[in-house]
C-alpha cells in the first residue's frame, strides 16, 4: 500500500536536507521535495538531485523567477516596501510563492500535507502556514524543526549520520537565504548585535572600502512605477533585477545590518545584502517626489509603512494588503520618467530625476529671472492657513488664565 505523501518545501541546506529522512522515519510519508527558483545562484538541478538522494520520493524545480519578480517584486516597488525602514523584505515576499507553489504540488500529487523547514523562532514559518492557510486550508502543514528540537550541532550529526550532505559546519554555522531581491544571513557570531558583521558573512557585494574610487552611474527608467530600463537597454524585471545586483554590490551598496522585530516577539540581528531592491527602491522614491503631490505622498508613506508590515507578517493573501495595493496602483500612473543614481563605495545616491509628468516648474521655484511666483498673494495665503492657528492662541486655557483676587472678608 502506498504511503500518504508531503509536500516539502525544500531548499538543499541544513534544515530541509535533514527533513527528508526525519519525516520519513518519524511520519511515515513519502517525501516530495519542491525547489522554487526564485533566483538563489546556487545550481539547482544538483539540488533536485541532492533530495533524491536524501531519499525524496520526488523532486522537482520551478522556474519562478519571472513569475516572482512580476507578481511580487513588482508591487513591492510600487509600494517602496521597506520593513522598519530598512529591510527590502527579500525572504518575506519569496515564501507567499514559494507556498502557492507547495499547494499546487500537493494538489497534483494527491499529497495531504505540506512541510517547511523553518524554526519555531523564525518569521518564515507564519508566512508559509498563513499563505497555505490562504489557500488550502485542508491540507497539513508539517514542521519538523519545531518538532525534533535539535540545535544547529546535533542537526549538522544528524545529517552525517543518515548520510545527507550539507554546507553547514561547526566552523561555519551561517544560515543564509538568497533570491532575487537579496540575501541574508543569520546565525554564528551574528547573533552579537554587538559584533561588526565579518567579511566572511558577505558574497554580493565587495566591502565599500576596497569598492572602485571613481563612482558609476547608472540610469532607471520607469514606466508606471515600474522599472522597465537599466542604462538605456529594455529588460524584463527579473533580468533587470539580476544585472543591477550585479553592478551595484561591485560598489559595495546593500549591505544592510538590521536588528529586527520578529513577527513571533523576538528581537533578532540580520544582515542582508540587497543590491538591486536598495537602488531601486531609492530611484523610485525620488521619482515619486517629482510627480506626486504633496497630500498623495504624505499618505502613501503611511500605506507602505502598513503594507510592508503586513508582507512581513505573513500576510500577503489578506484582503486588506490587497485592498492596499489598489490604493498604491492608484497612485502610479503618473510615475514614469528616468531617474540618474551614482553608486560610490556603498552609496547609492539619486544624481537625477526626470520626467514628462513632473511637477516641477522652473517658472515657480526659481529665484532668478523668469520667476512666475505670484509672490503678493502669500499674505492672504497665509492669513487664511494661519486662522484656525490664531482662533485658538486668541483663546486662552483655563490653566492659562490669571487667578481672581480673592473675595474680601467682611471684618
Amino acid at each position: 500500500m502506498a504511503r500518504s505523501k508531503v509536500v516539502l518545501a525544500y531548499s538543499g541546506g541544513l534544515d530541509t536536507s535533514v527533513a527528508i529522512p526525519w519525516i520519513r522515519e518519524e511520519k511515515g510519508l513519502e517525501v516530495v521535495a519542491v525547489t522554487v527558483d526564485v533566483g538563489q545562484p546556487v545550481d539547482l538541478e544538483a539540488v533536485r538531485a541532492k533530495a533524491i538522494a536524501s531519499g525524496a520520493a520526488a523532486a522537482y524545480v520551478a522556474d519562478a523567477k519571472q513569475e516572482y519578480a512580476d507578481e511580487f517584486l513588482r508591487p513591492a516597488i510600487r509600494a517602496n516596501a521597506l520593513y522598519e525602514g530598512s529591510y527590502p523584505l527579500s525572504t518575506a515576499l519569496a515564501r507567499p510563492l514559494i507556498a502557492r507553489h507547495l499547494v499546487e504540488v500537493a494538489r497534483r500529487e494527491g499529497a495531504t500535507a505540506i512541510a517547511h523547514g523553518c524554526t519555531g523562532k523564525g518569521n518564515d514559518q507564519v508566512r508559509f502556514e498563513l499563505s497555505a492557510q490562504s489557500l488550502a486550508p485542508d491540507l497539513e502543514v508539517i514542521a519538523p524543526a519545531r518538532e525534533w528540537s535539535m540545535h544547529r550541532e546535533e542537526e549538522i550529526a544528524y545529517a552525517a549520520a543518515h548520510g545527507v550532505p550539507v554546507g553547514a559546519t561547526r566552523a561555519s554555522p551561517y544560515s543564509t537565504d538568497e533570491n532575487l531581491w537579496g540575501r541574508s544571513v543569520e546565525c554564528g557570531i551574528l547573533e552579537d548585535p554587538a559584533v561588526e558583521p565579518p567579511e566572511e558573512v558577505f558574497a554580493w557585494t565587495v566591502s565599500p572600502r576596497e569598492a572602485p574610487a571613481t563612482p558609476v552611474y547608472v540610469a532607471l527608467e520607469f514606466e508606471q512605477g515600474v522599472p522597465v530600463s537599466l542604462d538605456g537597454r529594455r529588460r524584463p524585471l527579473d533580468q533587470l533585477v539580476l544585472e543591477l545586483n550585479r553592478l551595484a554590490g561591485a560598489h559595495g551598496v546593500g549591505r544592510i545590518d538590521h536588528l529586527e522585530s520578529r513577527v513571533v516577539g523576538i528581537k533578532s540581528r540580520e544582515v542582508y545584502e540587497c543590491p538591486a531592491a536598495t537602488v531601486l527602491l531609492e530611484a523610485h522614491r525620488a521619482l515619486e517626489a517629482l510627480v506626486l503631490p504633496r497630500d498623495v505622498l504624505s499618505f502613501k508613506r503611511i500605506v507602505e509603512q502598513r503594507y510592508a508590515e503586513l508582507v512581513y507578517d505573513g500576510l500577503w493573501f489578506a484582503p486588506l494588503r490587497t485592498s492596499l495595493e489598489a490604493f498604491v496602483d492608484a497612485t502610479q500612473e503618473r510615475v514614469t520618467g528616468e531617474v540618474s543614481v551614482k553608486l560610490s563605495r556603498g552609496q547609492a545616491t539619486v544624481a537625477g530625476r526626470r520626467s514628462d509628468l513632473s511637477l516641477y516648474r522652473a517658472g515657480l521655484a526659481t529665484y532668478a529671472e523668469g520667476d512666475k511666483f505670484r509672490r503678493e498673494m502669500a499674505e492672504g495665503f497665509i492669513y487664511v492657513w494661519g486662522l484656525p492657528s490664531r482662533t485658538w492662541a486668541s483663546v486662552a486655557a483655563p490653566s492659562a488664565r490669571p487667578a481672581a483676587p480673592p473675595a474680601a472678608r467682611t471684618p
